[in-house]
């Protein structure tokens, strides 16, 4: 079974790929840079067969495109897909901590339509062998930011983020109902804040503010996706899942 994880070479994306290598999926992955792309199949240490990355910016028109014919090209049938492409460029806050439409709109493309059209068109194509879409969301799509964990809450929570994220776990309920007949689960995965590159003053504060009393490790990132790609999650399609340390319980 072949599991397509777009936006492969980012933090969660380069998780999501090695834990679906591990457990014996073929992949295909998409990041936005060749060399990222290359790095990352080099770091895997891992067939061809196995696993192969593609460049795909999807702001581009015909990014979709790239992966159909990949998938043509090399007769690979999708049995799961992860929408889990971003761009950091888009979440740009203002000098006066307003967002300019150019980035609402964008973030809103690459969150929610591009995961709609990838989704269809694979349900086009390859209508017998999808069974899993899988979307990845935050804890911001559920509820608003805290002002507390921030220093400059205005300029570094980007508003449209949870707008977007928010808007995606919607579509994940409309697909599910559209896509049900066909027997394809259709569901969101919302994560809290992964430790990473934020300083302690911020891991400090971000502790305080969730019941577990820290942020998720990058090991507890896999088992929601391995779950609802597996068997075992046959019967749920439209849910969220939030795996964020119980952030969104209070």
């Amino acid at each position: 079974m072949t599991v397509l994880v777009t936006g492969g070479t980012g933090k969660i994306g380069r998780v999501l790929v090695k834990g679906l290598i591990e457990d014996g999926y073929q992949v295909l992955f998409t990041g936005r840079r060749k060399d990222r792309v290359r790095e990352l199949i080099s770091s895997l240490a891992v067939s061809n067969d196995q696993v192969s990355g593609l460049a795909v910016d999807f702001t581009e028109p015909h990014a979709i495109n790239i992966i159909l014919d990949h998938c043509d090209l090399n007769k690979v049938s999708i049995s799961g897909l992860v929408n889990n492409a971003r761009s950091l460029e888009y979440l740009t806050i203002e000098d006066d901590g307003n967002i300019c439409r150019e980035n609402f709109i964008g973030e809103y493309i690459v969150d929610v339509v591009i995961p709609y059209e990838l989704s269809m068109a694979l349900v086009r194509k390859m209508p017998n062998t999808l069974k899993n879409i899988v979307n990845i969301g935050s804890q911001y799509g559920q509820v608003a930011a805290s002002p507390r964990l921030y220093d400059d809450y205005e300029r570094q929570s980007p508003l449209h983020y949870g707008v977007a994220k928010a808007a995606l776990a919607h579509l994940t309920r409309e697909l599910a109902v559209r896509l049900a007949p066909k027997d394809i689960m259709v569901n969101t995965i919302s994560y809290g804040g992964i430790e990473g590159r934020v300083d302690p003053a911020f891991r400090q504060r971000y502790a305080s503010l969730v019941p577990i009393g820290r942020m998720l490790h990058e090991e507890e990132v896999y088992g929601a996706v391995q779950f609802l790609l597996s068997q075992r999650s046959s019967g749920i399609t439209g849910q969220n899942l939030q795996v964020d340390g119980g952030w969104t319980i209070w």
